[in-house]
């Protein structure tokens, strides 16, 4: 037996059929029971439960199947983009004598800066949206706007947490594992989680954006690159094609189940088990789902992705609404860095900023919906916080023109369109300078809670049990705000 195992091991660690990357949950190196990114939690031996992706039934009736999360890192700044504010504009300059509270106090200010765009009514709703989006501002009438979302973090990291697992601290679940683990997948053929890259690089905080946490690793996110190849090592090298890597795949699995037969409870093994059949179905099924050349003209136009302004972000968004097409259950699109966190020169960089996601964020909502697809997808469109209504002040003697914005947690806003959500809507508010949430609040928990009640998921029953407690997304708060719910 124990050359068996030997044997196991050295085939596992050797085995280079190009499987390396491609189902991201659980790959050849992740060797040990240990959560993602070595967030020092070791994961539990919990007895003969089985994990897989088959798709389940979802415990309540669900409005949604799916869900794309377009996740701006940084925060945008709500009062110049969807949060209209005459008091600014009117006080602009002036001294700000409320509480107010600064991240950055070394550059801070009490002077009040107006919106760097004018406002205007959009649809047929008559929503208020600055003229820095007016792609977004022709879906008004498809959206919910939330206006008085707030969180209990001020910096990006434990914002994000909080956004991305509804904790402030690292090691937790994030949404897209939580979601998978309670439904599963649509496809067979593909991953259940995928998380969209951007060229420049890797979100902050990394691959704990799509972390499963202490969940088992089968819930982890797969990463598709921004560029070709969009999978690494997705065909095998040439010695391993065809029959060979069908033996070797029948042989490592053969090992591996006659190894989970002698410890059960090895939930990791059994993932790893279901992410080797998962990565040789891909090879035929991922390219053709990241492959545009069957998009229209028409299409492709609509979501910028022959401009080179949108190009990125617009192939980005039309490979999210592809792959939600052939069943997967969570697409997230990522920003590279923190490139919405405009402390300065807010006033040149945010426009850039919007002028390369506009366009594309709103195609994907008029495309999903030409499509028949938008009533049973959430679109969400997110940062992690806002920012503040006085000025940031550069270091040094940088001219005033080049002001910015502190962060903000207190009152921000964000978009969530299509799966059971209002449709032309605008949610709550913040007070008269925008600086904090202060009628019909939403936290983000409500958010987290909303979201999966859209998707048949009781968010007081969706529990994992590790270290002698059930854990959730929602912890011990979050309500289901029906008031956004058609």
């Amino acid at each position: 037996m124990h050359s068996k195992l030997c044997s196991r091991r050295h085939l596992i660690e050797s085995a280079g059929f190009g499987l390396a990357s491609i189902a991201a949950a659980t790959l050849l190196q992740q060797d040990g029971l240990l959560a993602a990114d070595g967030d020092g939690l070791s994961k539990p031996v919990i007895g003969p439960q089985s994990f897989d992706m088959l798709p389940k039934q979802p415990p309540r009736p669900a409005r949604a199947k799916a869900m794309i999360s377009m996740f701006m890192i940084g925060g945008p700044s709500q009062m110049d983009l969807f949060d209209p504010k005459p008091e600014l504009i009117k006080r602009d300059g002036q001294e700000y004598s409320a509480e107010v509270v600064f991240d950055n106090a070394a550059q801070a200010s009490r002077k009040l800066m107006g919106p760097i765009a004018k406002f205007r009514p959009r649809g047929a709703c008559g929503m208020q949206l600055s003229d820095l989006v007016p792609h977004l501002g022709d879906i008004a009438d498809d959206i919910t706007l939330i206006r008085s979302m707030h969180s209990d973090v001020n910096n990006h990291l434990p914002a994000m947490y909080a956004l991305n697992t509804g904790a402030g601290s690292r090691g937790r679940a994030t949404l897209g594992a939580w979601i998978t683990q309670s439904l599963g997948s649509m496809s067979q053929e593909l991953p259940a989680f995928v998380a969209l890259t951007h060229p420049s690089g890797m979100p902050l905080m990394g691959s704990e954006n799509w972390s499963n946490g202490a969940l088992p690793s089968l819930f982890q996110g797969t990463v598709v690159r921004p560029t070709e190849p969009r999978m690494l090592n997705l065909d095998p090298p040439p010695r391993l094609r065809g029959t060979a890597q069908k033996n070797q795949l029948d042989l490592i699995a053969a090992l591996n189940q006659s190894h989970l037969e002698n410890h059960p409870g090895e939930d990791d093994l059994a993932a790893r088990m279901a992410s080797y059949q998962l990565a040789a179905r891909m090879q035929v099924s991922a390219r053709e789902a990241f492959d545009l050349s069957s998009e229209s003209a028409a299409t492709l136009e609509m979501y910028g992705i022959n401009n080179k302004t949108t190009q990125d972000y617009g192939t980005r968004c039309l490979i999210a609404r592809r792959l939600v097409e052939r069943g997967v259950r969570f697409v997230q699109i990522f920003n590279n860095g923190q490139s919405w966190d405009h402390h300065e020169s807010i006033a040149t960089a945010l426009p850039q900023r919007c002028a390369e996601i506009d366009q594309p964020a709103a195609a994907l909502v008029k495309d999903l919906k030409q499509r028949g697809m938008l009533d049973e997808t959430l679109v969400q469109f997110t940062g992690e916080m806002g920012r503040l209504p006085v000025i940031q002040i550069p270091a040094g003697n940088e001219p005033l023109k080049r002001v910015g914005r502190d962060h903000n947690t207190f009152g921000f806003s964000q978009w969530v369109a299509g799966g059971g959500m209002k449709s032309g809507y605008v949610h709550g508010a913040t007070d008269e300078t925008g600086f904090a949430a202060s009628e019909n609040k939403v936290h983000v928990h409500d958010l987290h809670a909303t979201m999966l009640h859209l998707l048949g998921i009781d968010h007081e029953r969706l529990t994992y049990r590790y270290a002698g407690r059930d854990f959730r997304l929602t912890d011990v708060h979050g309500r289901v705000v029906k008031d956004m719910l058609s």
